[in-house]
């Protein structure tokens, strides 16, 4: 049993003799509940949910035969990926965090990390025999609540599995890790962009990349440069402390009202000890924020007709009433403060952000944070058939690929692959991806000219890079959107995908989405193999704009065949999002599919 404001940056294990772990998650989280598992002892045992406070718990226990018994036939079995994927939506509100929480699935997966730090007598995690080792159920979007958190959660798993980091900004002859086939790499980039991969043993120079790209990043408030927003010491005429957000991305900023929102992302910390500069990952996973609404009786008629937002005057959060210097700086003014950067933070923000990480006010010299709905992920729907989270758009795409590419090692799959597996989550997809981080960076397309350049392919053979690029497939996974029962008009009425139906197929003649005949025919083909339920189609209204994503981009960056497709959800954009259980199982088991059938099913098809 573990507190779960404890969550992050940890791991909850135990060695099982039974396969039939259930772990309830969909207890509502604070700082003074807890959660406990129970072993099941048949498909019909209840998740045991332990509420726990300071003066003691109460242990409940109910039967799923009992009060749903249509579940085990429903959807019980897609259950557990679900729990595992809202985790890493909750965790990653920007994309650093969102390679976090994929680093700590991984680990999670039944592999022991290993700290290159520690002895092996003294390492805190010890293998048993007939043991087996779990990640916290639903630990990945939990943990992630941005893409920082998100980076850092991924690797955590990646090395849990065997995966050793590759520098590639170091010459291949110089660097200290080597490429061989067989073998497993990731890097990062600004700690919110990741890609790793696994070589298969049979590869040689010029056989093709099987790519999984998402992206980390999903639209939220982040803190201004300057967080502080007024220089009244009483918090001007409503006595509040607010802090001031910028908008990123297109959110639908009414549901960010009257949330609990907690702040997250990366703090530098000037240590002078060392000489060093450090970034640190921070998530505060309390109620310390708010958007309050405007009573009704303070509005006009025509104001409740319709919720209209200022983004600049309307969503700006309260931190707190305000409160003597004594309790923020210490000082009569900010005129003590030597620090010209430190003049314009919000005092009571540096503090709890300095309280948090152990370090002093002044040592703190820049932050990017943001703010996340701090509820965290839950099943929903009579049989438990719906994800209920936040980020689910993208970091349901995030784990879910990440998981197939532990899947794909885990079941041997390197051992017989001549090409490549690869994920890649980028940032910044929610503004266009044009970044040094973002999918239309030359990240991809370098990745692939110097893995084939340390394999043996040689700078001086460009005609096997061509070679690459033409056997080389992208899935570009974001999610779709389901049918809306409420407005069912907005949909093109033949291709309306269903959650809990199956993966999506997005099309565009306009070229909005990457997918062609081709393309489309091969993931069919891959589904089919697989056994999974026939792919969803998603095309728009001839009356209706067309968004895009990733896929696009990268196919012109780099002439790489491309798809794009998701798992359908509700309510994309929304600080809550709602997706369908059995679309992770699908999701999966398509990605695991992907990375270890896709050259059999690409061969079939005549060029």
């Amino acid at each position: 049993m573990m507190p779960i404001n404890n969550i992050h940056g940890k791991i909850l294990t135990r060695a099982l003799t039974s396969s039939k772990l259930l772990i309830n998650l969909s207890a509502m989280r604070s700082s003074n509940i807890f959660l406990a598992i129970t072993a099941g002892f048949s498909s019909t045992t209840a998740f045991a949910p332990v509420l726990g406070t300071s003066k003691g718990a109460v242990r409940t226990k109910t039967s799923l035969s009992a009060s749903m018994p249509s579940l085990s036939t429903h959807c019980e079995d897609d259950l557990p990926l679900a729990r595992d994927a809202m985790a890493f939506i909750d965790a990653s509100p920007d994309p650093f965090h969102a390679v976090h929480s994929a680093v700590q699935q991984l680990k999670g997966v039944g592999f022991v990390e290993w700290k290159d730090d520690e002895d092996d007598e003294n390492n805190e995690t010890v293998l048993v025999p007939g043991g087996k080792y779990y990640f916290t159920r639903m630990a990945f979007i939990d943990a992630s609540p941005d893409p920082f958190h998100a980076v850092h959660s991924s690797v955590e798993q990646l090395k849990g599995v065997g995966f050793v980091e590759w520098k590639d900004d170091e010459d291949d002859e110089n660097n200290e890790t080597v490429l061989v086939p067989g073998g497993k790499y990731y890097f990062t980039r600004n700690k919110s962009t990741l890609v790793a991969f696994s070589v298969g043993e049979n590869y040689v120079p010029g056989k093709g990349f099987k790519i999984i790209g998402s992206h980390t990043d999903s639209p939220n408030l982040k803190v201004k440069p300057h967080s502080k927003r007024t220089t009244s010491k009483n918090g001007g005429s409503s006595g509040s402390i607010q802090i001031g957000v910028e908008c990123y991305g297109g959110g639908l900023w009414h549901t960010w009202f009257d949330r609990d929102l907690g702040i997250s992302g990366r703090v530098f910390v000037n240590d002078e000890e060392k000489g060093v500069i450090r970034q640190q990952l921070v998530k505060i996973d309390k109620a310390i924020l708010r958007i309050p609404n405007l009573a009704i009786h303070l509005q006009t008629a025509k104001e409740r007709e319709a919720f209209a937002v200022n983004k600049e005057d309307h969503l700006s959060p309260i931190l707190a009433m305000a409160v003597e210097d004594s309790l923020t700086t210490g000082e009569s003014s900010d005129e003590a403060t030597k620090d010209e950067w430190l003049k314009h933070q919000e005092p009571l923000l540096v503090q709890m952000l300095a309280s948090e990480l152990g370090v002093e006010t002044e040592d703190i010299v820049d932050f990017e944070l943001n703010l996340f709905d701090v509820q965290t992920a839950s099943l929903g729907g009579v049989n438990s058939e719906f994800v209920h989270s936040a980020r689910l758009d993208n970091l349901a795409s995030c784990f879910l690929s990440l998981r197939g590419l532990i899947d794909h090692v885990k079941s041997g799959g390197v051992k017989n692959d001549e090409d490549i597996s690869m994920i890649a989550m980028f940032d910044h997809e929610e503004v266009g991806s044009s970044s040094a981080t973002g999918a239309g960076s030359p990240i991809i397309g370098e990745a692939v000219k110097r893995i084939n350049h340390a394999l043996g392919a040689g700078a001086d053979s460009p005609i096997l890079y061509d070679r690459a690029i033409q056997r080389s497939f992208v899935l570009s996974v974001d999610q779709a959107h389901a049918v809306h029962p409420n407005y069912a008009a907005k949909h093109e009425k033949n291709h309306g995908p269903v959650m809990n139906g199956g993966m999506v197929i997005k099309r565009n003649s306009n070229q909005r989405y990457a997918t062609n005949g081709v393309t489309g025919l091969i993931i069919r083909q891959l589904a089919k193999s697989a056994g999974l339920p026939p792919i969803q189609e998603f095309v728009v209204r001839n009356d209706c704009g067309c968004g895009s994503t990733i896929g696009p981009i990268i196919s012109t960056a780099t002439g790489m065949r491309a798809i794009d497709m998701g798992c359908p959800q509700l309510s994309m954009h929304s600080i809550r999002e709602t997706m369908g259980v059995k679309d992770f199982t699908h999701g999966l088991a398509l990605f695991t599919t992907f990375f270890g059938n896709f050259s059999a099913i690409d061969s079939k098809i005549e060029e």
